[in-house]
């Protein structure tokens, strides 16, 4: 090769070397720099999977906490005062401890009773557990305030805070009242407890539905009406209405449960049909 060329070669293969090189450094530096947007994009998932587990097992913990009622000390002296008086007016007690052994309690006043005789003594229940003078007073002089206003939304805002062992989570709301305006003095209870333990219509209308609504009515001057839901085991206190006639009522037209035992003994014995309405409602 010409020497004068050979020399031209090395020299252009010179001048390209930093040209090379900056493009070698610059190619270096980009692979790092896109595994770093990888990385950064897996955490960024992991981040969020991470904080979508937390925030519904919040919203999980949150409902919860809204539907469930635990009770307290206070709660387990109602519950011990309302069996005794139970217990007492029927002279029989369960040997079950605790809830279980009230609503064997419950049941019993059904056995050998009519529906107005087990209605009648749970009336007398109720009123066992109250001092005879303050129910008096009660409906002498608060009852008649505003209408009787006043007592409903007392009495709704007493129900709510003391009987949550009894029904379970309840909270305070408004109902209509007949001449079309509202009132703060319902009470909705989100799924009764004794109700879906009982598991029997005739108990929840003989011994809870009609004695309360009874009990208001005649001893604290304040009307009530129940509404039940056999479907969901909710109830709606209406404190300030009046309930219509027992004839009109649909809740004692109620067939039985689906968990009820002796329906689904009945539905065995008659191949299967269907109950049309509780034999003890």
């Amino acid at each position: 090769m010409n020497p004068l060329t050979r020399g031209k070669k090395v020299r252009l293969r010179e001048s390209l070397k930093p040209a090379a090189m900056a493009i070698s450094h610059q190619f270096s530096f980009s692979l790092p720099s896109l595994s770093y947007h990888k990385v950064n994009h897996r955490n960024s998932s992991a981040r969020f999977s991470c904080f979508s587990t937390r925030q519904k097992s919040l919203e999980a913990t949150e409902t919860k906490s809204r539907t469930e009622y635990k009770p307290g000390i206070l709660d387990n002296v109602f519950l011990t005062l309302f069996r005794k008086k139970m217990v007492q007016e029927i002279g029989w007690d369960s040997e079950k401890p605790g809830y279980d052994g009230l609503i064997d309690v419950a049941h019993r006043i059904m056995i050998g009773r009519s529906n107005a005789e087990a209605t009648e003594s749970a009336v007398r229940i109720l009123r066992a557990l109250f001092p005879p003078l303050l129910l008096e007073l009660y409906k002498m002089l608060i009852a008649p305030i505003a209408g009787g206003k006043v007592a409903a939304i007392m009495v709704a805002r007493v129900t709510a805070v003391s009987c949550q062992w009894l029904m379970g989570p309840c909270t305070v709301n408004t109902v209509n009242l007949p001449n079309g305006s509202s009132l703060s003095s319902g009470v909705f209870v989100e799924k009764c407890k004794y109700l879906e333990e009982s598991k029997c219509v005739g108990v929840c209308i003989n011994t809870c539905k009609l004695p309360t609504q009874t009990f208001f009515k005649e001893y604290m001057g304040v009307p009530l009406v129940m509404e039940p839901n056999f479907s969901d085991y909710s109830c709606q206190f209406n404190f300030g209405v009046l309930p219509s006639p027992q004839e009109d009522d649909s809740a004692l037209k109620e067939p039985c449960l689906e968990l009820c035992p002796s329906a689904t003994r009945r539905r065995e014995v008659t191949g299967g049909m269907n109950v049309l309405k509780c034999p003890k409602a």
